[in-house]
């Protein structure tokens, strides 16, 4: 008798050793997410990348790079194909247009691998959840306030008229769009006496070509006080054009949104003192994380608050939070906002490290 009710009590210590593991196992715990950003080799996606992979390793969630040094609708099309094909769970996107990969993404979530998208979103109906660096009524003011501190610390008059210009991907790319009309918006309501000296110009996501660009901006416009460049290839891309025309921040202020690492050179260089971003490495990872959740069988709607280990609470917003007139589908759809950004500087950019 007394040998059975060992063997229960061992038995029973058993299960309750593994119920205790199966209850600290992750949500995703065994899963894969096809992680896609915009485009390969760029200090931005590859930094969230090294994120998404730290916090997945945690997790016991497989991160699938699925990438290309190629920036075109084509391209992800052919990317989010070979995701569906591999039977991924879940993809996270930063699509390089608005609407152009939405069939594609509607046929993988009808293939039940739900589909989150960061930096850059897609509509709606096409994924179940975005994770935002922020409304674009924060980061176009912050873009035009950290060229107004350059500015002053180049000792321009910034009530004055000060010449400027925007220098990012393309208009398609709906974030950082919305970014450049708020920021302008901002402008024209704060600093009137701004003068732009023409529309946005546009490098595409292309490091080359944002060289190019940048210097044809310095050809056209000798006496430009400021240029605006929200998109982290524009940015480096901008500051390598100044050096190429022997061009410092006492001469031009440039400013943007890029990780630290895209920008130390420039820095150093005494080519831009100042830029901004968010961690991107947090973005990739929510992105991964959330995408799996919703793939797992976790349903979420607007309001909720989800735990993500390692990181934190998150709330699910509305789509219409982020731009104003989009519906929310009732489950498994909204919007997800990163809590902080950043402005780099030489006193702070080595504490990031990415």
């Amino acid at each position: 008798m007394k040998k059975l009710v060992s063997i229960i009590l061992v038995l029973c210590m058993m299960l309750s050793m593994t119920a205790a593991f199966a209850e600290a196992k992750s949500p995703v715990d065994g899963m894969t997410v096809a992680f896609i950003p915009k485009v390969s080799g760029n200090s931005f996606f590859e930094a969230a990348n090294d994120g998404a992979q730290k916090y997945a390793a945690e997790w016991g969630l497989t991160v699938d790079y699925i990438g290309s040094p190629d920036a075109s609708v084509t391209t992800q099309l052919e990317l989010i194909q070979q995701a569906i094909d591999k039977d991924v769970d879940a993809i996270c996107i930063s699509s390089v247009d608005a609407t152009a990969l939405d069939e594609k993404l509607q046929e993988a979530q009808e293939a039940g691998i739900y589909v989150s998208t960061w930096d850059s979103d897609v509509s709606p109906d096409s994924r179940a959840l975005m994770i935002s660096q922020g409304t674009a009524d924060v980061l176009g003011p912050m873009l035009v306030e950290m060229g107004v501190e350059s500015l002053k610390e180049r000792g321009v008059d910034v009530t004055g008229e000060v010449k400027y210009v925007w220098h990012f991907s393309n208009p398609s790319v709906a974030d950082q769009n919305s970014w450049y009309v708020a920021g302008d918006e901002y402008i024209k309501a704060t600093y009137p006496s701004w003068v732009a000296v023409s529309e946005p110009f546009y490098s595409n996501q292309d490091p080359a070509q944002s060289v190019s660009v940048g210097e044809s901006i310095f050809d056209a416009y000798a006496d430009i006080d400021l240029i605006i460049c929200n998109d982290s290839t524009a940015l480096p891309g901008q500051c390598a054009a100044a050096a190429n025309k022997g061009l410092t921040a006492a001469d031009v202020t440039i400013t943007g949104f890029c990780p630290p690492s895209g920008m130390t050179t420039y820095l150093e260089s005494g080519i831009c003192t100042r830029w901004g971003l968010w961690d991107c490495g947090i973005q990739g990872a929510l992105g991964c994380y959330l995408a799996a959740y919703v793939s797992a069988g976790n349903e979420v709607k607007v309001g909720d608050v989800v735990n993500v280990p390692g990181i934190g609470d998150v709330t699910i917003l509305a789509n219409g939070d982020l731009v104003e007139g989009q519906e929310t589908a009732e489950v498994n759809n909204g919007v997800v906002l990163l809590p902080e950004r950043v402005v780099f500087t030489a006193e702070n950019v080595a504490n990031y490290p990415f």
